[in-house]
């Protein structure tokens, strides 16, 4: 059984859709038709069923895509390891990273690591937390930079910084007379906060939680989907938003923002990098070691 055969396998069954998956490996509709057909006929089992015009897996095919799965992830490793020995690795990288890493920190690192494998195919997806988790189970990403408390058992975290939230809000608001606030009067402020699903969001209401104030409590007025929204919000309004401090550096530095200090509240958590279990070689697992050995000069 080829390699390619189990990738229009798996490229079928991730996006059920002949048609998609023909143009994700750029070879036409009836040649995905035939290497299906020539995978049932082998184990003389249907793998696809088609239900009210759409297309879903079998028992068969999800047991099959399991197996495919860990099979391409194996191939994919050999390949990279071996062409490295003879000094020509390239391989393709895929990285998922919660909206804050990718905007804010992981920049420096991605293009520092690019440039010691010059035939590295590498794509960076910026999703929130939850969504970079999904992705990496669904092994739709080879490793995920992530921030907040989320854990799923079947995967592997390793801090790799410290990071702070903090209470900004614009220079000239009315609330930007004060230097710092008492919880009491952070819960009666109109809040513009991360959506579900968001790290960011995660640590703040952790953080609230064993404080005794609960989510209801809040005056939240919107919620967006990245901290550039929240920002670009906050000019226009008088709100306060929570948001990573490496996000801000640049607009504190000009007068923009100012920082509303929370006593009561400190926001510190740890972003790490989120591995499946047992990846421990391969080009995902040489960036991982990557940013740990340069983590200081990068991040």
């Amino acid at each position: 059984m080829s390699a390619f055969r189990l990738k229009v396998f798996r490229s079928v069954a991730h996006h059920l859709n002949f048609t998609k998956a023909a143009e994700e490996l750029y070879v036409s509709q009836p040649a995905i038709t035939r290497h299906i057909k020539e995978l049932e006929s082998e184990y003389g089992l249907r793998l696809f069923e088609r239900t009210n015009g759409h297309l879903l897996l079998t028992e068969a095919g999800k047991c099959l895509l399991v197996h495919v799965e860990r099979i391409l992830e194996a191939h994919e490793i050999l390949d990279y390891e071996m062409r490295k020995m003879s000094g020509s690795a390239g391989g393709a990288l895929r990285i998922g990273a919660s909206t804050t890493i990718a905007q804010y920190v992981i920049p420096a690192a991605l293009a520092a690591f690019s440039q010691l494998h010059h035939g590295m195919e590498l794509s960076l997806r910026s999703e929130n937390t939850e969504e970079v988790e999904m992705a990496l189970l669904a092994q739709e990403i080879d490793v995920g930079l992530v921030e907040g408390s989320s854990r799923h058992r079947v995967l592997h975290y390793t801090p790799f910084l410290k990071d702070e939230l903090v209470a900004i809000v614009r220079a000239q608001s009315s609330l930007a007379a004060r230097d710092e606030l008492q919880l009491s009067d952070l819960i009666r402020m109109p809040l513009v906060l991360r959506e579900q699903g968001s790290g960011t969001l995660d640590v703040f209401i952790d953080a609230l939680r064993k404080k005794g104030v609960r989510t209801v409590d809040l005056n939240a007025k919107i919620h967006l989907g990245c901290t550039e929204s929240i920002k670009r919000f906050l000019i226009h309004t008088d709100m306060v938003g929570i948001v990573s401090i490496r996000a801000v550096r640049d607009e504190l530095s000009k007068g923009i923002f100012k920082i509303l200090d929370i006593p009561e509240l400190p926001l510190y958590r740890e972003l790490s990098v989120v591995q499946r279990q047992g990846q421990e070689e391969g080009l995902a697992a040489d960036f991982v070691r990557f940013i740990f050995k340069h983590q200081s000069d990068l991040l």
